[in-house]
């Protein structure tokens, strides 16, 4: 499986595009917003002959959909998320105003419901799909098992963990889904998160402040 990550929109949000042998491709959490932003991915599917099969986002907060309903309508793909998080879509505009960003189209529905769905495919590659609930309810991790990667959206960070304060968000579920979710999954696993840059479980084990915290027993998150 191959990997690109776009930078987009003024949140500097990961979009990433994911294909294998077969030239068909997943994009996940469509973070494009401008007419050059879509041009930037639109050339890159098209230079490296892919086809998109679905559209999938990690969770549904406004910077990580600006780009869904043009792709879904320009590939004719559909769009999957957790519809514990399709609450979220009706108000996306109107946060991104909060932040001073154009929103611009935004989906009105879901297509494929990941809620307690086990995975989800494109070409010859199935990823499996964690729920991993606190930053938003629906929230989920996407991971490919023979590469050992992981995409968290705004779950895990490098070195940092998502935003508990918003709408949907709690603390102690995000513990919860890092700790008895994403760690297990062992220290080689590479993480691509929603914003920032990549890194690896073993790493986050070591060297994340809110993770290491909780390992050492200094913070109960349960409560």
């Amino acid at each position: 499986m191959k990997i690109a990550r776009l930078v987009f929109n003024p949140i500097q949000e990961n979009t990433y595009i994911i294909w294998d042998s077969t030239l068909k491709a997943a994009i996940i959490d469509a973070g494009n917003m401008t007419e050059r932003e879509n041009e930037v991915i639109e050339k890159f599917i098209a230079d490296n002959g892919l086809t998109p099969e679905v559209i999938i986002n990690t969770h549904g907060h406004f910077d990580h959909l600006l780009g869904v309903a043009h792709l879904c309508e320009r590939y004719e793909a559909p769009f999957a998320m957790s519809k514990k998080d399709e609450f979220l879509l009706a108000n996306a505009s109107a946060s991104a105003e909060l932040f001073g960003v154009r929103g611009g189209a935004m989906p009105e529905k879901i297509d494929i419901d990941l809620d307690g769905r086990e995975s989800i495919s494109f070409g010859e590659t199935e990823l499996k799909i964690i729920a991993t609930p606190g930053h938003t309810p629906g929230h989920i991790a996407l991971y490919e098992p023979q590469s050992k990667v992981l995409f968290t959206g705004d779950t895990l960070f490098r070195e940092s963990i998502g935003r508990t304060d918003l709408p949907g968000g709690d603390y102690s579920w995000i513990m919860r889904s890092i700790i008895d979710n994403l760690l297990p999954l062992g220290d080689d696993v590479k993480i691509y998160p929603g914003h920032g840059d990549d890194s690896n479980i073993g790493h986050e084990s070591m060297y994340n402040p809110f993770v290491v915290e909780v390992l050492n027993q200094e913070v109960n998150y349960k409560n």
